[in-house]
């Protein structure tokens, strides 16, 4: 008789070492993505970045990163996606050791250097989200991929928040000592060694789809074409006016919470943490909530409820500096951009033309947001900086300087609020072969701008 085939031989074992490994590499990498997306504000604030440095650490990085996601399309068709997504999280891991270098300095005016570390930190996110997502889409098993990206995102929130807290704990703990910089050192070589080990994991993955790259410049530049035809859609331009209207309202303001309870409440690390803890953990239980509810009602209708919601947040930081008043606050705050994440994502499948790629419309959306947000960064930073000058002018005297920002922050998004409730169409449902249904996976964590849903693929809906 012949002899049986080992069991490592057959594709199957390989799929299941290779899903295996993927979701090591997610409790991994969660450690670099949590500190870099929740302690970079605290960071700055610790080398001495002035209000204008802080606006431009929201804006610039977001506005060129955002770009590299139209790049990464072109440099598929140079190198294989498997090798674009690792050395890319090698470079990563090299940023993270940076990072904990620029800490031991100890030394002022290093804002600056931070600044064009975030720049290439964002760069490199963006480079490699479409191929990892080309990638995953293609290995998961069509049927099971709804469970699978739903238990990643269990094993990711949780690991996130693990390290959230426990960093905001040992920073807390090294400030009293005096010693800061080491806590924050500490925190990022941590970073560098998760992402270390989940270079390690990706390696392990094998990629079964892989096709060899074929240098095609006119595919490259083909997908700049998209841009310019997107916005003839009126539905979809004035979609992504709105969108990125929004999160540049909210970036003017966004930088500043930070500031706010650590110059100025005189919260400790921990206490810092716990009050993003606490939009964080909303935003991710509330996502199955609003899933259901857009189902019955509409995307639209969540849309439009949780953007309502936007404007009244930053005024209720003005009430009271109480710690658990910020925490109920914080609480609505992730109320709202939990479903204002998921239906903008949804909106967006519905309204883009038939027979185009989502993926690029989807960068196109998220490269005009991130250049608003770079306005609205801007614009926080000259605000926040003015404040002392203006509070002098006003009749009532106020908590804060910053609540001029906040209070502007608040104003601007209603006028954006208002501006789309007349334009705001309820898309016509896409016909398909097969009822269909989005599967995202949630990519990123932020207490600012909410939970970072990161579109993956379509697949068939499951029958009840």
């Amino acid at each position: 008789m012949p002899p049986r085939p080992s069991p490592s031989s057959h594709p199957r074992y390989h799929l299941l070492k290779t899903l295996e490994h993927s979701q090591r590499e997610a409790v991994a990498s969660s450690a670099m993505t949590s500190t870099c997306d929740n302690f970079m504000n605290a960071f700055a604030l610790h080398l001495g970045a002035s209000s204008i440095q802080l606006g431009f650490l929201t804006g610039i990085p977001q506005l060129l990163g955002s770009l590299m996601q139209l790049v990464s399309a072109g440099l598929g068709t140079f190198m294989s996606r498997r090798a674009l997504v690792i050395a890319t999280a090698v470079v990563q891991t090299l940023l993270m050791f940076a990072f904990a270098g620029l800490a031991m300095l100890r030394s002022e005016n290093l804002a600056t250097s931070l600044l064009l570390l975030v720049i290439f930190y964002h760069c490199t996110f963006n480079l490699i989200q479409p191929q990892w997502r080309a990638w995953m889409g293609s290995l998961v098993p069509q049927k099971q991929r709804g469970v699978f990206f739903a238990s990643r995102s269990r094993l990711t929130m949780g690991t996130s928040l693990a390290v959230f807290l426990a960093g905001g704990l040992f920073l807390t703990w090294s400030d009293n000592q005096d010693l800061a910089w080491m806590g924050f050192s500490f925190l990022f070589v941590a970073a560098a060694l998760g992402r270390a080990f989940s270079c390690y994991f990706l390696w392990q993955m094998q990629d079964p789809q892989a096709q060899t790259a074929v240098p095609n410049l006119k595919q490259f530049i083909r997908t700049f074409t998209h841009v310019h035809q997107a916005f003839y859609d009126d539905t979809f331009r004035h979609y992504s006016f709105f969108v990125a209207g929004m999160q540049g309202m909210v970036a003017i303001s966004g930088p500043f919470f930070a500031v706010y309870m650590l110059n100025e409440l005189h919260y400790s690390y921990f206490e810092f943490s716990l009050n993003l803890v606490a939009s964080i953990a909303t935003q991710f239980f509330m996502l199955r909530y609003w899933g259901k509810l857009s189902d019955k009602r509409g995307n639209r209708y969540v849309m439009l409820l949780c953007s309502a919601a936007m404007p009244i947040v930053p005024v209720l930081w003005l009430v009271s500096p109480n710690f658990f008043y910020l925490l109920l606050v914080q609480m609505l705050s992730g109320f709202a951009w939990s479903g204002f994440n998921l239906t903008t994502a949804n909106y967006l499948y519905d309204i883009r033309p038939h027979h185009t790629n989502f993926a690029t419309y989807a960068a196109i959306q998220a490269t005009l947001t991130a250049a608003l947000v770079f306005v609205g960064g801007a614009i926080g930073g000259v605000l926040a900086t003015a404040a002392p000058a203006i509070t002098e002018w006003l009749p009532l005297e106020l908590g804060s300087g910053l609540f001029i920002v906040f209070t502007v922050s608040g104003l601007l998004r209603l006028v954006v609020f208002m501006w789309f409730v007349p334009r705001a169409k309820e898309p016509r449902l896409r016909s398909h072969p097969r009822l269909l249904k989005l599967i995202y996976r949630v990519a990123r964590y932020n207490a600012i701008s909410g939970v970072v849903l990161d579109w993956l693929t379509v697949t068939n809906k499951e029958k009840p």
